[in-house]
């Protein structure tokens, strides 16, 4: 580990305690306070998945996940919205050079924003993309500087063939624009990631010139770097880190509450002698234990695909997706039981509890991690070569890997 990246980390522990002593400011203000953003921009948080050719910090996969359960940890609004604007980072370089470098003209820490559903059009003309669409989920599109939504493009009111051709889903590229050319719409109000500022956006006739489109399944990346080729492999992982960075941050509320001597009415002792609560922290304990052995030896395989150019798999995407689905579950069954254990008080605003489970309830409603997205991989089992015993089983992360 290099001295920026010790660095980054060590700025992140000192930032914590005062992001956690604002976590109430953060859900009512719907945002995380721009002095925030702005300590985290000056830390170099949005640049860690920048390629050192534009300044970045071009960390490792192991580590940007790291950074991004540490700040989980920290605050679930806020390590969400850290979460989309660095990784952001990871789009970008599908779009042409000439628009990279116009992103990363005055440096390396931008703020990106935006959704990945296809709820707007781009019908073609004589001089480029006519685009309108409304965005849902757009997190932290008001401190963002650039912001992308994905559109079907569209010619005479149709729309455009897909790789697979008029069999398959139609063309859908994104459309990427400086934050000012947006409109947002202030439709924030929900139960948990509160803080995440996750209004609508919207465009409305906008002729956007080619350049500024990029194209996440068939685009060539316009920089070089091994995770630059691969980005619907990894945006799982970015989402099983925040998982993770939930699950940590509750139990370590929950042992913090036990330890403050709390005793629960009619119980026969304080919560840390009871033997019930012992053996209850120590399974959940198992389970975030569980969850983390996953992604990392998950973390690990990508970025072994992702040195060797092969990053960019269906089968790839199959397996980062339903880790992601299994961890965000185990994520809700820890940040469900710490907040059970805890007991009465934890329903209060004053606890952390209440907002962790709320805001891992709302995080497990992605698409991401949907149990759906378990289909791809028992798929893949039952596809998998007939042979003798076991031959149905892959074997995804064997001791040779």
């Amino acid at each position: 580990m290099d001295n920026a990246v010790k660095r980054l980390f060590a700025d992140i522990r000192e930032l914590t305690p005062q992001i956690a002593a604002r976590a109430a400011e953060i859900e009512a203000a719907r945002r995380v306070p721009i002095d925030i953003v702005e300590a985290l921009r000056s830390i170099g948080l949005f640049r860690m998945l920048v390629p050192r050719s534009h300044g970045g910090l071009e960390l490792d996969l192991a580590t940007a996940t790291e950074a991004i359960a540490a700040l989980a940890r920290a605050d679930g609004s806020l390590g969400w919205t850290a979460m989309i604007a660095a990784g952001g980072a990871l789009f970008t370089p599908l779009a042409p050079r000439e628009t990279y470098d116009e992103i990363y003209r005055d440096g390396p820490d931008v703020i990106f924003a935006g959704a990945v559903q296809p709820t707007g059009t781009a019908e073609a003309t004589a001089n480029g993309w006519r685009v309108s669409g409304r965005w849902a989920f757009a997190s932290g599109c008001r401190q963002a500087d650039w912001m992308l939504g994905f559109c079907v493009m569209t010619e005479n009111g149709k729309p455009l063939p897909g790789p697979a051709g008029a069999a398959g889903p139609p063309l859908l590229k994104a459309c990427l624009l400086p934050a000012r050319d947006w409109e947002i719409e202030d439709t924030w109000h929900v139960a948990g990631l509160k803080g995440t500022g996750s209004h609508h956006i919207s465009l409305r006739d906008k002729l956007v010139p080619a350049a500024r489109f990029l194209d996440l399944v068939g685009g060539t990346p316009c920089v070089a770097g091994p995770l630059y080729g691969g980005v619907p492999s990894l945006l799982p992982l970015l989402h099983g880190a925040f998982g993770i960075g939930m699950a940590e941050g509750a139990l370590a509320d929950l042992v913090a509450h036990a330890n403050t001597g709390r005793q629960q009415f009619r119980a026969a002792a304080p919560m840390r002698e009871s033997e019930f609560f012992q053996a209850e922290l120590g399974r959940i304990e198992a389970e975030v234990r569980a969850a983390r052995a996953l992604l990392q030896m998950q973390v690990a395989s990508h970025w072994r695909d992702a040195l060797a150019g092969t990053l960019n798999s269906e089968a790839l995407q199959i397996q980062a997706a339903q880790s992601a689905a299994w961890i965000a579950a185990a994520a809700v069954r820890v940040t469900d039981g710490c907040f059970t254990l805890a007991g009465a008080s934890a329903i209060y605003d004053s606890s952390p509890l209440q907002r962790r489970l709320r805001d891992m309830h709302t995080a497990a409603q992605h698409f991401v991690a949907q149990p759906r997205q378990f289909i791809g991989a028992g798929r893949q089992l039952l596809q998998a070569a007939a042979g003798g015993p076991g031959a149905g089983y892959p074997g995804r992360f064997a001791a040779s890997e």
